[in-house]
């Protein structure tokens, strides 16, 4: 019988870190890793964040093994899977159980339309031919698909499926989710939804995938914690000011366009550098020294110097 996995926990997107020549930067691999563990905190690689659908399939696996050998087994890594073909994802999940992934975290495919239907047998399909615990991810703004709760609520009693990481931005949703799975025993219930971390966590949800921990994941830790002690007041005060680093760099920006700004925001740290891979942009030179000097202020209020 499968049991919770989850305690209260911070996992993080992970940005995947590249150098000029846009191939994956090791030693800012480490530094990440180093900072998470240092933390506390748990790592989800090929995420949204981590641009996975952007990563050629051979990085991807180098990205993972590099992620799995800097932690040396002190924190869990979640890998995501992404794509449209069912084979070339249980593939992909073989091999990254071969690296050495504890968790696997599948998105839908986003490009065929698909009903509820589809999506439970696509996903059963998938958590029947995988070795390590399975997670659903539900992300409509990059999938186009919101996975049904009806079809998630099925799928949470198959036997290696562990949990739904929801990123949809919908309170009825969210409450649902933690009045069906806040108290499960055998299924976990994770929000994507940063905006909602401090909120989630009291109401019963069993952890947080922020992306801005990349930049303060100690800040997430603490509001677990604060939760955890039932210090209601350091928890919103945290949700408050975790929201406003967030702000900068979401405000005002597509996806698309935050994802090259957060990476700034990291080089700015001495984290990774600010390379993305096509479709995004990375900042130019001069657009980079305009926006850190557009949120010089509110940074140094912030974060600090």
């Amino acid at each position: 019988m499968k049991t919770k996995l989850s305690c209260k926990q911070v996992i993080v997107p992970m940005v995947s870190p590249f150098n000029a020549d846009r191939l994956i930067d090791a030693a800012s691999v480490d530094r990440l890793c180093s900072a998470f563990m240092k933390a506390g905190v748990s790592v989800f690689v090929l995420g949204t964040t981590g641009e996975g659908d952007s990563i050629a399939r051979q990085q991807r696996e180098q990205l993972l093994k590099l992620v799995v050998k800097s932690v040396n087994g002190n924190t869990p890594v979640y890998a995501g899977l992404t794509g449209n073909s069912l084979a070339d994802l249980i593939l992909d999940a073989q091999k990254y159980a071969d690296a050495g992934a504890d968790f696997l975290v599948a998105k839908l495919p986003a490009y065929y339309p698909m009903d509820g239907n589809q999506m439970f047998v696509f996903l059963e399909k998938l958590a029947d031919s995988v070795s390590l615990p399975l997670f659903i991810y539900n992300i409509p703004a990059t999938t186009h698909h919101s996975i049904p709760l009806e079809v998630v609520e099925k799928l949470s009693y198959h036997p290696n499926v562990y949990g739904l990481k929801d990123s949809e931005r919908n309170m009825d949703r969210l409450n649902e989710s933690i009045r069906l799975w806040g108290e499960r025993e055998d299924f976990d219930f994770l929000i994507g939804w940063a905006a909602m971390s401090a909120y989630g966590l009291q109401k019963g949800a069993g952890g947080i995938v922020p992306s801005t921990g990349n930049i303060c994941p100690e800040m997430y830790v603490e509001m677990i914690e604060a939760v955890r002690l039932g210090n209601e007041i350091l928890a919103n005060e945290l949700q408050r000011r975790t929201d406003q680093i967030s702000a900068l760099y979401q405000k005002g920006r597509s996806l698309s366009e935050s994802i090259p700004a957060l990476k700034i925001l990291m080089k700015k740290k001495g984290l990774c550098s600010g390379e993305v891979l096509s479709p995004m942009q990375t900042m130019s030179e001069n657009e980079e020294k305009m926006y850190l000097s557009e949120i010089e202020n509110d940074w140094n209020n912030l974060i600090g110097k």
